[in-house]
C-alpha cells in the first residue's frame, strides 16, 4: 500500500509593512478615542485638576492663581454675563452656532464663531493656537462633550478654567484678584466687567476698565438681562 505524501504546508502570506503600519495606527487611534471618551465621561462628575494651558502658564510664570468653585457658589449674574458676552445662543445649540459661523464666513473672520462649548474643549483637552489640526480635533470632540455633559456642567467647567489675567484662572480667583470678593458675591456690574475682558484678558482690566471695556460691560449687562427674560438661561440655571 502506497504511503500518502504529507500535505504540503500552506505558506503564510507575508504581512506587508504598509498594512501592518495601518493596522497599528488604527489600534492606537482606537485606544486614544476610547481613553478620551472615558475622560470626558469622568469629567462629567470629577473636576478637571488642571489643563494643558494652565500647566504651561504655571511653568512660564512660576505659578498661577486658581480655586475651583461649584456652580452654586458662583453668582448667577456671572453665568449669564459670560453667555451674553461669548455665546448668546448657548442653550439653543449642540456645540456649534451655525448662524455665527455663517456670519463669520461672510465677514471673512472667525470672530464670534467659537462657542463656549468649543472653548471648553480647547482649554480642557487641547492646546491654544490656530492650527487646522487643533480645529479638526476640537470639531470632533465638541459633540461628544455636548452629548455627555449637561449644559450647566459645561458652563461650570468653563468658568473654572477660563483665563481672566496673566496667571489668573477661574472666576473665583478672578473675583478676588480684581474686586476682593468671592465669585458668589459678584455684583451684576462686576460680573459684566469680568465677562467684558474676555477673550483678551491680558490686554484688558476689569478693575481699571478702559472706555471700550466699560461700553462692552454695559452691553453685556443688557444682554444678560435679555437672556434671563426670554429664557435663554434655562439650560444652566438651577
Amino acid at each position: 500500500m502506497a504511503k500518502r505524501k504529507p500535505a504540503a504546508k500552506k505558506k503564510k502570506k507575508p504581512i506587508r509593512p504598509g498594512r501592518w503600519v495601518l493596522r497599528r495606527a488604527v489600534v492606537i487611534l482606537g485606544g486614544i478615542v476610547m481613553l478620551l471618551v472615558v475622560v470626558i465621561a469622568l469629567y462629567a462628575f470629577v473636576n478637571p485638576p488642571t489643563t494643558p494651558y494652565i500647566v504651561g502658564e504655571g511653568r512660564r510664570l512660576g505659578g498661577v492663581e486658581r480655586e475651583w468653585v461649584d456652580m452654586d457658589q458662583i453668582a448667577p449674574a456671572m453665568a449669564r454675563s459670560v453667555v451674553a458676552a461669548e455665546d448668546a445662543n448657548y442653550c439653543l445649540h449642540w456645540g456649534f452656532d451655525m448662524n455665527a459661523i455663517r456670519a463669520a464666513i461672510e465677514e471673512g473672520s472667525n470672530r464670534g464663531a467659537s462657542t463656549i462649548s468649543q472653548q471648553v474643549v480647547k482649554n480642557v483637552f487641547l492646546w491654544h493656537g490656530r492650527s487646522w489640526l487643533r480645529k479638526a480635533l476640537e470639531a470632533g470632540i465638541t459633540p461628544a462633550v455636548e452629548a455627555i455633559w449637561s449644559k450647566r456642567r459645561l458652563l461650570e467647567i468653563y468658568l473654572n478654567v477660563v483665563e481672566f489675567d496673566a496667571g489668573v484662572f477661574g472666576v473665583e480667583a478672578a473675583a478676588r484678584h480684581y474686586f476682593g470678593v468671592s465669585a458668589l458675591n459678584l455684583s451684576d456690574q462686576q460680573a459684566a466687567l469680568l465677562a467684558a475682558i474676555l477673550p483678551n484678558p491680558k490686554e484688558r482690566s476689569a478693575s481699571n476698565p478702559s472706555a471700550f471695556v466699560q461700553r462692552r460691560a454695559s452691553a453685556i449687562r443688557s444682554g444678560a438681562a435679555t437672556i434671563r427674560a426670554d429664557g435663554r438661561d434655562d439650560c444652566f440655571e438651577s
